[in-house]
């Protein structure tokens, strides 16, 4: 267990306080606000919108994948808990509902009999729904890969990184100007 660093805690907490008293005074114009450079002032509101833009098409597309969202949360907890102990194992991959289509079709088309038209039609449209119901798992796969996953690691890392970056060179405006490099 991490040992409790008393000492962190509180300044983290005046830090923020500090920061959240300098943000009040700005808005209410009782303090000189920090003036940034154009160029800076820019590249951080493209920063802004690239991670908030790149965030709602990240949700939009797994709610394209994953329509139910009591599905999407059981993936979330399950891919939580497997970060935390990688022995945690996830229930079998679920069929479609197009598989599970194909499957009733086939099945009441040989029950049906496969000699007569409607049993013959049944299966054809069974096979069919389950070739449907295979390619879209193996396009959700690949959505997954090729695309979620890269938005994923481009958030977590050099979205960041950028917004580190950013904050550094405000923390360096700030102390430059209220004296401590002067």
């Amino acid at each position: 267990m991490q040992s409790f660093n008393f000492k962190k805690l509180t300044s983290d907490a005046a830090t923020a306080f500090n920061r959240a008293v300098q943000y009040t005074e700005e808005k209410l114009g009782s303090a000189e606000k920090t003036e940034l450079d154009a160029q800076f002032e820019n590249l951080s509101e493209r920063a802004d919108k690239t991670k908030i833009w790149t965030e709602k098409i990240l949700k939009q597309t797994e709610s394209v994948l994953q329509p139910n969202p009591n599905i999407r949360l059981e993936e979330f907890v399950y891919n939580k808990l497997e970060k935390l102990d990688p022995s945690v194992k996830r229930p079998a991959e679920k069929e479609t509902n197009h598989e599970i289509l194909g499957v009733s079709l086939v099945g009441a088309g040989y029950d049906i009999g496969p000699g007569t038209a409607y049993g013959t039609a049944l299966i054809k449209c069974g096979e069919t729904e389950q070739r449907i119901g295979h390619a879209e798992k193996e396009c959700m796969h690949k959505v997954h890969s090729h695309f979620l996953i890269p938005l994923r690691t481009f958030l977590d890392g050099d979205m960041k990184t950028i917004q580190v970056r950013i904050l550094l060179d405000v923390v360096t405006v700030h102390l430059f100007l209220y004296g401590r490099f002067k």
